[in-house]
């Protein structure tokens, strides 16, 4: 297995369509096999309205099956997911960062449109 209980995660689902659910989850992976980890965090959605991502405020546990529509990063251990924002950088650019040390440029995956 890839990836190990304790390791923190951002995880993408990639859209099949422009107006699908532009979903994230940050979280801590707590179980996992060889195509399944079990986090535990935070989802994030995009308002369309307010053109930014929100964190839902209750954390939860998901159990997600990792293939080719996924995309994981990999968040530093030092890392405390809380602290994790979602901010647009111009041109249409986006980084979830800490406001510290920490900064996951995800532009290329997200579409800011």
């Amino acid at each position: 297995m890839i990836i190990d209980i304790g390791e923190k995660v951002h995880i993408i689902e990639r859209r099949y369509f422009p107006e699908d659910l532009r979903g994230h989850f940050i979280g801590e992976v707590t179980r996992c096999t060889e195509n399944i980890i079990r986090v535990k965090g935070y989802t994030w959605v995009f308002d369309s309205v307010k053109a930014q991502f929100i964190k839902k405020p209750d954390e939860m546990e998901r159990i997600i099956r990792l293939g080719e529509r996924m995309t994981v990063n990999v968040i530093p251990p030092e890392v405390n997911l809380s602290e994790l924002n979602y901010v647009i950088i111009h041109p249409k650019g986006l980084v979830v960062t800490d406001g510290k040390k920490f900064s996951l440029d995800i532009t290329e995956f997200t579409a800011m449109r």
